[in-house]
């Protein structure tokens, strides 16, 4: 068994690790149990009751968060160039297409969320195997293949996230920052859950919202107690 630093025996004094909290009660207690030196990002996990190996199970989506994620967004946009000025007006960090996809092709995927066009995905299909695993493959369910792409810019710029349950039925995301005051927080979770609850696929059947936990950067997690999400 490995050794439990002193720091993470601190913040597991302060809460019972074996009870599960509303959800009001886990978002400022995750403000207290971290110790970071920087603003650290607090995240939440929702393990749902979905078979994702079945098309007709796949929860994937977008959600705008009330305040944000307090992170800056490094966005790229890959269109065609009478696109370019839209997208370096919205606030895209980076613009273009055969460049991009070159450096791309070397291993270059600094980017938090990558925006395109229909006409251009013929060229960007090609990346899939190197933007699928890292979660940045565009995809029209969550915007991000669109002709508006000032709207799809400002939208992640302002706190839009993606989210997409992983083989094990989980849903992972980045809400907020530690900084924001518990209630931020608590809106910013609310509203991914609920979005994830209207997106209950028809096929899946038994307990939906299975578990839910909070934590931050290299915090322990606090189990939010689902029936007080449900009710």
């Amino acid at each position: 068994m490995g050794r439990i630093s002193k720091k993470r025996k601190e913040a597991l004094a302060k809460y019972d690790t074996s009870k599960a909290y509303t959800l009001t009660e886990a978002c400022d207690l995750v403000k207290e149990i971290s110790n970071t030196k920087f603003d650290a990002s607090v995240d939440i996990s929702v393990r749902l009751g979905v078979d994702p190996r079945k098309a007709n199970q796949m929860v994937r989506g977008s959600v705008a968060l009330p305040h944000g994620t307090g992170k800056d967004m490094k966005v790229l946009v890959l269109c065609t160039p009478d696109k370019e000025a839209e997208a370096k007006e919205a606030g895209a960090d980076h613009v273009g297409l055969d460049e991009y996809i070159t450096k791309i092709k070397g291993g270059w995927t600094d980017v938090d969320v990558i925006i395109t066009m229909p006409s251009v995905m013929g060229k960007v299909g090609a990346l899939g195997r190197i933007l699928g695993p890292r979660g940045l493959m565009p995809n029209p369910k969550t915007g991000t293949v669109t002709m508006d792409i000032a709207k799809a810019v400002q939208d992640v710029k302002a706190g839009k996230i993606d989210f997409r349950v992983d083989k094990y039925g989980i849903v992972h995301s980045n809400i907020a920052k530690v900084s924001f005051e518990g209630g931020k927080i608590k809106d910013n979770a609310n509203e991914l859950i609920t979005t994830l609850v209207k997106m209950k696929p028809a096929a899946a059947k038994g307990t939906y919202i299975k578990s839910i936990y909070v934590s931050s950067t290299m915090s322990p997690s606090i189990q939010v107690d689902t029936k007080s999400i449900v009710a």
